[in-house]
């Protein structure tokens, strides 16, 4: 169309306005069409669903990467935290299956059937089975429009090993996502993973006709499993990604190029490495210098043996499994970008436990690695029935024990309660209890379209039970009705700076208890009597309160006592009747 001066417009306007009368309201009537169509397309840009992604990594402390303090390096992880927000103060359940039903459902696990792991207790709360009376991320968004895609652990079914449909009931693909390469089971090889499936089907990682790495690695095979899943996706729906990888799960496994790189780096010991981290932490404000303190190790912990070399390799290869796990999530951050879709994805990164402070393969002493292989070779498209693999594919034996050098594939070790306590600085306990060590992991929200003010921390307490509320809120979903109500609530008023309301938060795991209360926090070991800690002012949990505040110790434990009733937990000396019944505190 061409350009019109003052006087030609005037003279076609009465051109028109003569010759066709209704012209003029003809063309008003299409600018403000034009303009409405305008302002609507702005206005749904502006409110676009925006893409969900949520990344749980295992068996991880809250100083294990480097923007939480770690020496680990986690390039990814940092930009992330850098353009996005960094919680302080998020919490998971302290178990890895507990803390996968509580973030796919909203619900406390015990609500969600996964009161404890994968066996069923005979009571509701204690099913080892993912509840029908909740439903998953994925399902709550189908409505809304989304396609929905997993890549990684499952773990909140006990049907491993289906023999028939209806034992997949709480399979991925029957609980709402339209896609899934991962494990069914929790822990396995890294190099030869058991209860693997795609989609709907159980493979052979070595006969997988869709997927044939030069050598195959789990870690790279979620990774680049998410890569393909943004790669493919039909960008005119949103979609939801749920990402699990099982680093830095035991065993300590592996690649050769990524444990080169921490060699040596561990060779000053346990104690050294930990007051590093905490010096990082505080330089970094993701502790607090008059609310932390780092209480000593233990003596039986000292570096000094015929068995350090061991446990020194130990820490190289935990920390090569964090450093490829950040080199996939920066594979899919890529792959984010290429697509033009990263400033429009809310990606939450986050662990399922603390430090893991179990003694697996670490009992005895271990064996050398035959000269040649003892065991006929595994064929390859033969499915690895075992968490602990008997044998490695070319026929080696799986070794485990002190001495045992991990990383390779014919390794089974994990790496201890000492540097599970370097994982958790400066808290107290591990993976299984409550005590900050066990509950407090990293929570990175990243989001450009939707965080005000990147690069900041944020301080209220908050717990993965507000994922589940948290993505309804963002995709304009709508929870289903039918369901328990959701526990959790939205984060996104802290994504723009506004506040939430104050609420309580409770843990259970294997009778080790809590409950948070804004500053306060009361806890318990199973067979213990409860500890009263001012997180705000202790948050390494070394000043128990309870005996001079005996008041809020009890309405605290009357509160705890009430979530428990509404909640399906039971008492774990009735779970487990051969344990002994809580002792009443003197």
């Amino acid at each position: 169309m061409h350009s019109l001066d003052g006087g030609s417009f005037q003279m076609y306007r009465n051109t028109i306005s003569c010759r066709r009368p209704h012209a003029l309201f003809r063309i008003s009537s299409y600018l403000i069409i034009c303009l409405f169509f305008s302002l609507l397309a702005h206005s749904t840009q502006a409110g676009e669903q925006p893409n969900i992604i949520v990344i749980l990594s295992d068996d991880m402390g809250y100083s294990d990467i480097g923007c939480y303090g770690s020496e680990i390096e986690t390039p990814t992880l940092d930009r992330l935290a850098h353009d996005g927000i960094r919680f302080t103060q998020f919490y998971n359940t302290g178990r890895c299956c507990p803390t996968r039903a509580s973030l796919l459902s909203g619900l406390y696990p015990h609500q969600a059937g996964i009161g404890h792991m994968m066996n069923d207790r005979g009571f509701p709360g204690y099913r080892g089975e993912f509840g029908d009376s909740c439903c998953t991320i994925a399902e709550a968004l189908q409505p809304a429009g989304y396609r929905n895609y997993m890549a990684g652990k499952w773990h909140i079914t006990h049907k491993t090993s289906p023999e028939h449909q209806s034992d997949k009931k709480n399979w991925p693909l029957q609980r709402g996502f339209d896609r899934f390469y991962g494990t069914i089971h929790g822990a396995g090889s890294f190099f030869d993973p058991n209860t693997l499936v795609r989609d709907n089907t159980l493979i052979s990682p070595y006969a997988d006709p869709s997927y044939k790495p030069e050598s195959y690695y789990y870690t790279d095979a979620i990774a680049d499993h998410a890569v393909r899943f943004i790669q493919e996706h039909d960008d005119a729906k949103p979609f939801f990604m749920y990402v699990t990888f099982t680093a830095a799960h035991w065993p300590m496994h592996a690649k050769q190029q990524d444990m080169d790189k921490y060699k040596g780096r561990y060779k000053e010991g346990y104690s050294a490495i930990r007051a590093a981290r905490y010096h990082n932490m505080l330089q970094q404000h993701v502790v607090a210098a008059d609310a932390t303190t780092l209480w000593p190790l233990e003596a039986k912990w000292g570096e000094q043996g015929e068995y350090w070399p061991w446990d020194e390799r130990n820490m190289e290869v935990y920390a090569a499994m964090i450093d490829s796990m950040d080199q996939g999530i920066g594979k899919i951050i890529h792959a984010l970008e290429t697509t033009r879709a990263l400033d429009n994805t809310l990606v939450c990164y986050m662990q399922d436990n603390g430090g893991c402070a179990e003694r697996m393969g670490r009992g005895n002493i271990g064996t050398p690695k035959a000269s040649t292989p003892p065991l006929p070779p595994m064929k390859s498209d033969a499915l690895q029935p075992d968490m602990i693999p008997k044998q490695t594919r070319d026929g080696y034996p799986v070794r485990q024990g002190k001495g045992v050098m991990a990383g390779p594939a014919d390794t089974y070790i994990g790496y201890g309660q000492a540097w599970a306590t370097v994982s958790n600085t400066p808290f107290r306990k591990y993976k299984h209890w409550v005590h900050e060590g066990g509950i407090a992991t990293p929570l990175i929200v990243h989001w450009p379209n939707g965080i005000k003010d990147p690069g900041r921390l944020e301080e209220t307490p908050s717990h993965l039970i507000d994922i589940m509320a948290t993505a309804v809120d963002v995709a304009h979903a709508t929870y289903p009705k039918n369901k328990t109500p959701l526990e959790g609530m939205s984060l996104q008023p802290l994504f723009k700076k506004t506040s939430l309301p104050r609420r309580k938060l409770y843990w259970e795991h294997e009778g080790n208890r809590a409950i948070r209360d804004g500053q306060w926090k009361l806890v318990a070991g199973f067979n213990s009597p409860w500890e009263l800690y001012n997180i705000s002012t202790d948050r390494s949990e070394q000043h128990d309160l309870s005996s001079t505040q005996p008041e809020r110790t009890q309405a605290m434990e009357n509160a705890w006592n009430d979530y428990a009733s509404r909640a399906q937990v039971v008492a774990w000396e009735k779970i487990r009747p051969n344990k002994r019944k809580v002792k009443s505190k003197k």
